[in-house]
């Protein structure tokens, strides 16, 4: 825990994806950004957005919020705890420190017409 922010870092959050243990991942980076690739399984929701869509996150397991090195991350996370959420941690060092330690980026999944 940084500055009163819950975290976890990449270690950990490989060791989850292993373990198979439920978790929610969101990217809250930009559009050009995510358009660089993204953690497999994460949902983009700029974070520009969140107050508007956070309750879309709602869930089983804990929310994983991550950016490009952490700290819009970490300033989601923050007003997250302000409303009252409980299980969400931010990914510190973001995508920055995932593609670092090896992890694998995925390209980001099209978004699909309704209908």
């Amino acid at each position: 825990m940084q500055y009163g922010i819950p975290e976890i870092d990449v270690a950990t959050l490989a060791a989850w994806r292993e373990a198979g243990r439920p978790f929610r991942l969101v990217d809250v980076r930009t559009a050009p950004e995510v358009a660089q690739g993204v953690i497999p399984g994460a949902v983009h929701l700029p974070l520009h957005l969140l107050p508007l869509r956070f309750r879309e996150l709602e869930g089983e397991g804990p929310l994983i919020v991550y950016c490009r090195t952490g700290a819009r991350s970490a300033q989601a996370v923050m007003w997250l705890a302000g409303q009252g959420w409980r299980d969400a941690f931010n990914l510190r060092g973001g995508i920055v420190a995932w593609a670092r330690a090896g992890q694998p980026l995925h390209p980001p999944q099209p978004v699909r017409a309704a209908g």
